[in-house]
């Protein structure tokens, strides 16, 4: 179908395309950076730009160079003499990254010596995302940042919440359904704003479908819904989707999101997670199960350390700690210490933005820029999780230093990715191979070659050692473990030379103990004395207690625990942004003084209390928060509420947003009747090994292939994640990156996504899936447009919808008839073309 067949048809039945709230001007830069964003700013590029940069091209400069001035953001991006320095959004044409490269010795950046690979990577993926920066206004002279922490303990986030007064209102027409009404409606009577009215039931069912499962309701399920007038009848169809498997798939993707799940490195070299679908399949299974939260806590941090004589909950909990061990990864760093360090800042972080709230990883260089962090406190931390052997496989090869061996799960505890043994004939020859390859090293004197040779051997090796020596696939998965007891030298080399590298090809310390203090994050300036392991003393006056081994499970207890005054606040916060589509506190991952503070702090303390009270129950605070008057109000638009609150931050109307890429993949596989809901077991990277994810010159690209299979009909959790090559569905509509911890997600609108819609043969094929069932079941062109508006939008069409959606249809075939198509096509075609553009409305593609 062309693009201008299905423009045209949805402007003859009034259709519009989606709009983004959030308009581009044209520049490329990111004028409204997401918090993720702000934090990779402040994180990886601000501190190189001090270290680095700032001596020859700032306001401090005893001569700047090149008129380049790269301490504002307008300095940075005006650029200098020779034009502008970056072009948003692409590294390779921007000056800076030319320079940084040292590709040109006349334009090198810094002159004196390139910048380490991941730097300039960073820099790179900084230029991708539009540059963006929060220095505002002119440069001004550094001043030396003083942390005060007992000042700090008194800022809002520090302090422990407080059971709250329930609000006296006014409002005699709005209902009071549960508490979190009496809250919402105070704050709006503040204001002078009148709540909207009550959301139909047809929308206020694909609102709850959509925001608790990320699939619409059948038709069916609709119709019952609308005919039942029992007074429970919402209340029932709540528990039934909390009970649905899908619940967890939804509710754990959003996690996925913080814990920056995927399935390979990323980073300048770029290799399989095998075992990375199983932290996936934990994650959707906890929140299935409702597992308290502050239980969900503990095991990601320190599942290996809590005790159990049940091999299957063992299991569980070593695969819980894949949190730790899924981030990305540097494999070709040569440095060992430079390497520990950079995973060990990377556990800090997705620790405590996930579970805090705050953005303690700032504080490796420096004091805290904006909240009472010293850099003493990040190697407290430091400490505890340099005393941990981070397992996360990967192999030996070119551009790949730093492999690690894998965490052993006990037998049958847990699915084997692979589906067969293997036969004592494949292992046979497999040793072969092996010996082979081995043997052709050895007569070789061509270097080149034999690094080539190594990487198939190292493949070969690690595909034999997948198996037990009867061929059952072994039982493996990422995580952590403690290292052992007893002080040790730290290390700077390569290690070993086996496929996996033990901890000498990790690097760094190889036992429990403390960290000392690097200057400025260099690793080769620590301090003579070291720092106690810990936690942050502006929220623990007393020091962390460990009994034993590196600390995480006391860490992971104190983060747990009640009187934590930002645990249960965060995870409150975070599900009320996915039912509202904003949090109380906007800025989700920064609960600090760089962040928003709530709109609502009241409201905000009693969930986070009721949160607490339940049993750190998901399931029960997600029902609390849907069973509102608030949850179930109409999305109409007031122009007087819109004047006083643009951004709906007091909840006077339930804002429609689009749906997200997951959901809408999802939904069009749903509606055309694709959906395979049965989960799968492992993923294609699992089946593919290690190795690195693009490969086709050693074992053929199944991965490539695999990420925009358009026959894949399984939910969209269960696509491969590689970093830096997302699914085409699930890139274009605004998924994260995989590298950053995402609470909230960023919606644009561009072109691609258009094209997609109207391109795609995902979407044609399921377009198609639809006419067939549309032809199958109904036998009129009036009942086919009925019943196809039931399984789209859930409603019926109005007379002026059926008049114009007749009137295309009778076109449509005339127009193919013209164009001599044959009969026996004509009518799937039109209805596969009438399909695709209600894929296409932004009454499909939107939540209301």
């Amino acid at each position: 179908m062309s693009r201008f067949v299905l423009a045209s048809l949805t402007l003859s039945l009034g259709w519009n395309l989606p709009v983004s709230a959030q308009t581009a001007k044209g520049t490329g830069f990111a004028d409204k950076p997401t918090q993720e964003q702000l934090a990779f700013f402040e994180k990886k590029i601000r501190p190189v730009l001090v270290e680095s940069c700032y001596k020859c091209h700032s306001a401090e400069a005893e001569k700047v160079k090149g008129e380049l001035y790269l301490d504002t953001r307008e300095g940075i991006r005006k650029g200098g003499a020779t034009g502008p320095s970056i072009v948003a959004g692409n590294p390779d044409r921007s000056p800076i990254i030319k320079g940084m490269r040292h590709k040109d010795p006349d334009t090198a950046m810094p002159p004196k010596g390139k910048l380490p690979d991941a730097v300039i990577a960073d820099f790179e993926a900084w230029v991708r995302m539009g540059a963006p920066d929060p220095r505002d206004g002119k440069a001004v002279a550094a001043n030396k940042y003083v942390v005060d922490v007992e000042k700090g303990r008194s800022f809002w986030a520090f302090v422990a919440p407080k059971a709250p007064a329930v609000p006296r209102v006014q409002n005699p027409k709005f209902e009071i359904r549960n508490e979190i009404d009496s809250f919402i409606l105070a704050g709006l009577e503040k204001k002078g704003i009148k709540p909207a009215g009550d959301a139909d039931k047809r929308t206020l069912l694909r609102r709850v479908y959509l925001d608790l499962t990320g699939l619409p309701p059948t038709s069916e399920e609709m119709e019952a819904f609308v005919a039942d007038s029992a007074p429970n009848a919402f209340e029932k169809v709540v528990d039934k989707l909390l009970a649905s498997p899908r619940f967890g798939e939804r509710w754990g993707r959003h996690w996925m999101d913080i814990a920056r799940y995927a399935e390979s490195t990323g980073k300048t070299a770029n290799f399989n997670y095998p075992h990375a679908w199983r932290y996936r399949d934990y994650v959707i299974a906890a929140f299935n199960a409702d597992k308290p939260y502050d239980q969900f806590i503990k095991e990601q941090l320190a599942g290996d350390l809590m005790t159990s004589a049940d091999p299957k909950v063992k299991a569980e909990r070593l695969v819980a700690t894949g949190f730790l061990a899924i981030g990305p990864k540097a494999l070709n760093e040569n440095n060992g210490l430079q390497f520990e360090l950079d995973v060990v800042d990377e556990q800090i972080d997705v620790t405590t933005q996930a579970f805090l709230g705050i953005t303690a990883a700032c504080a490796r260089c420096h004091d805290h820029k904006f909240d009472p962090i010293p850099t003493k406190d990040y190697y407290a931390l430091a400490g505890i999780f340099r005393s941990t052997e981070t397992c996360y496989g990967t192999v030996r090869f070119v551009q790949s230093q730093r492999p690690s061996p894998l965490l052993q799960l006990p037998a049958d505890s847990a699915p084997s990715a692979l589906a067969k043994k293997l036969s004592a004939e494949e292992r046979t020859a497999l040793e072969k191979e092996i010996a082979d390859l081995k043997k052709k090293i050895a007569d070789s004197t061509d270097r080149l070659a034999n690094i080539f040779t190594a990487a198939q051997l190292s493949l070969s090796q690690t595909k034999l050692d997948t198996y037990d020596a009867n061929g059952t696939p072994k039982l493996q998965a990422m995580g952590t473990r403690d290292k052992p007891a007893g002080r040790g030298p730290g290390g700077f080399g390569p290690g070993g030379f086996g496929p996996k590298g033990g901890f000498g090809g990790f690097g760094g310390s190889r036992s429990i103990d403390d960290s000392p203090i690097y200057t400025r994050g260099e690793p080769n300036q620590p301090t003579a004395e070291k720092v106690a392991r810990g936690t942050l003393q502006v929220m623990s006056k007393t020091p962390l207690k460990i009994k034993a081994g590196s600390g995480r499970l006391e860490l992971a207890e104190w983060i747990a625990s009640k009187d934590n005054p930002l645990t249960a606040r965060v995870m409150a916060n975070r599900v009320w942004m996915h039912l509202f589509g904003r949090g109380i506190v906007p800025t989700a991952d920064n609960f600090g003084a760089a962040g928003e503070p709530p709109t609502n702090p009241e409201l905000l303390d009693y969930l986070a209390l009721n949160f607490m009270d339940n049993g750190w129950s998901v399931k029960k605070l997600v029902k609390r928060i849907v069973m509102s008057h608030a949850y179930q109000l109409d999305s109409k638009f007031d122009k007087a509420s819109f004047e006083t609150d643009p951004d709906n931050s007091l909840i006077w109307r339930m804002s429609p947003r689009r749906l997200d890429a997951e959901s809408l993949r999802d939904s069009m596989l749903a509606v055309s009747g694709q959906l395979d809901t049965t989960p799968p077991v492992g993923s294609v990277v699992a089946r593919a090994g290690e190795g690195p994810t693009a490969r086709p010159r050693l074992s053929g690209d199944q991965i490539g292939q695999a990420i925009n299979d358009p026959n894949n009909t399984h939910r969209s959790v269960y696509m491969p994640i590689i970093r830096d090559n997302l699914p085409e569905a699930l890139a274009l509509f605004d998924a994260p990156d995989p590298s950053l911890i995402t609470a909230d997600r960023p919606t644009t609108t561009v072109p691609s996504q258009g094209l997609f819609i109207l391109n795609n043969p995902f979407v044609i094929r399921s377009s198609e899936a639809v006419a067939d069932k549309l032809l199958k079941n109904t036998t009129t062109d009036t009942e086919r447009i009925r019943a196809a508006y039931l399984t789209f939008y859930g409603r019926a069409p109005g007379e002026k919808e059926l008049t114009t959606a007749e009137g295309f249809l009778k076109g449509f075939k005339a127009q193919l008839a013209k164009d001599r198509v044959p009969a026996t096509r004509q009518e799937h075609e039109t209805w596969a073309a009438f399909c695709h553009a209600l894929f296409a409305s932004a009454e499909f593609q939107y939540r209301r």
